[in-house]
């Protein structure tokens, strides 16, 4: 059975960094794309940005870009979200989740997902 386990989230004064890790086991790593998802208390979950699992391509929000980075390692099964300059309003339960291809990742057509890990940026 696939199974995804988030870990790194805290509480991080605006501006700091995180860095989540999303382990992987149970499936072949290497086939599947990796995404990072969160959800905001009140707010529906949203896609952050995913990578594929063979070329590396990878897919970010807009408004993330520069500020987030996402990466995988192949030996630990292991893909890694840095999050650099961060901002009260990205406050919430993160989720790694992974599914056969970017384009299922970006539908929500997941196999697996992860139970979550709390980042907290207080002002």
């Amino acid at each position: 059975e696939g199974q995804l386990v988030e870990s790194g989230g805290g509480l991080v004064q605006a501006g700091g960094s995180l860095r989540l890790s999303c382990a992987a086991s149970g499936f072949t790593f290497d086939d599947y794309a990796i995404g990072w998802f969160r959800q905001a208390p009140g707010k529906e979950r949203e896609g952050v940005l995913c990578i594929s699992g063979s070329d590396g391509s990878t897919y970010y929000a807009d408004s993330l870009k520069g500020r987030f980075t996402i990466s995988r390692d192949h030996a630990k099964n292991t893909v890694y979200l840095q999050m650099n300059s961060l901002e009260p309003e990205d406050t919430a339960v993160y989720y790694c989740a992974a599914a056969g291809t970017l384009k299922g990742i970006l539908a929500y057509e997941n196999d697996y997902w992860g139970q979550g890990t709390q980042v907290t940026v207080s002002s």
